[in-house]
């Protein structure tokens, strides 16, 4: 955990695990499917190494895409009101 890119993409993730973990425990579960994690987990994942190794201009906007799919696919606040 040495650059911000660290940080960052194990933050994302660490929220991806709980809304996966809350909506799998909670008193009416959510339809989501395992399989709609994986995106944004190996988004995470493969923007850290661009991050890591130098590549800024690829980093961001795949760390920018994997927000935007975890709002517009997984919808993190859909249960609010």
């Amino acid at each position: 955990m040495q650059t911000p890119y660290d940080w960052i993409t194990v933050a994302i993730f660490a929220a991806i695990v709980v809304l996966f973990l809350q909506r799998s425990v909670g008193d009416s579960p959510v339809e989501d499917s395992l399989v709609s994690y994986f995106p944004p987990a190996i988004g995470c994942a493969v923007a850290n190494q661009f991050g890591n190794n130098g590549y800024d201009a690829i980093a961001i906007p795949m760390i920018l895409g994997v927000l935007a799919y975890c709002w517009y696919v997984l919808k993190p606040f859909a249960g609010r009101t």
